[in-house]
């Protein structure tokens, strides 16, 4: 494994840059120059076309992209039988797999087929599922992702209904003492991250607004990391 998530310290904002708002004709160079502005994640979307209705990347893809780049790898499974692509995945280069919880199989094996393959594990939600779904996973994984759109589609608003969810994720770590990271994807940028980081999201998965943010990557990033100051115990 290339990176290790557990390394990443909470109380800092971390950047995961979302492959998909990058330019597919020149995509090695795409990841160096996010890599160069100084994110720590990249974000890789997985979409087979049935758990969401859009078709992504697959291990080829990935692999070809490791040889590029020494980011975390933070694979994304939107996909029914995510038990099934772990193993490819894994060789391709993935440092990070989160899966969602309403995928099929049982989510604690999903959890530990990971962890025996080298990766750190994370669980995701959609909107409309409430965090309590979570709570028999949630002393297993390393990092939680609170999606702010409906997965599978991009350009879609963000949606602020989620911040509470967020929180109560938050406070359900901090009572059984995980040190699991929490992320959120969907409509993120400089305008929605503070409200965040205030709700106890430290990772934040950006696409357009970094690939295509008009000063260029860098003062996306240093956009986004403004919001840390609102991470809890911050003063």
């Amino acid at each position: 494994m290339q990176h290790d998530i557990r390394n990443f310290s909470k109380e800092k904002i971390l950047v995961s840059p979302s492959l998909l708002a990058a330019d597919f004709s020149s995509l090695a160079a795409e990841v160096r120059r996010v890599e160069e502005a100084g994110c720590e994640l990249l974000h890789l979307d997985i979409m087979d076309g049935h758990f969401v209705p859009n078709l992504t990347m697959g291990p080829a893809l990935i692999g070809a992209l490791r040889k590029h780049s020494n980011l975390l790898f933070d694979v994304h499974f939107m996909i029914t039988d995510p038990m099934r692509y772990i193993e490819p995945f894994v060789k391709a280069g993935a440092d990070h797999i989160t899966f969602h919880i309403e995928a099929d199989g049982d989510p604690v094996k999903t959890i530990e087929a990971i962890h025996a393959a080298g990766c750190t594990a994370g669980i995701t939600l959609k909107p409309g599922t409430p965090a309590a779904a979570l709570e028999k996973v949630l002393p297993l994984v390393e990092m939680v992702l609170v999606m702010t759109v409906e997965p599978g589609f991009g350009g879609q608003s963000f949606r602020a209904d989620q911040l509470p969810k967020a929180k109560e994720i938050y406070e359900m770590l901090r009572k059984i003492g995980s040190p699991a990271l929490i992320e959120a994807d969907g409509g993120v940028a400089e305008a929605t991250a503070p409200g965040l980081a205030e709700a106890g999201v430290s990772v934040l998965v950006a696409g357009t607004s970094v690939f295509r943010h008009p000063a260029g990557a860098p003062a996306a990033i240093a956009e986004l990391r403004k919001a840390e100051r609102f991470l809890p115990g911050h003063a």
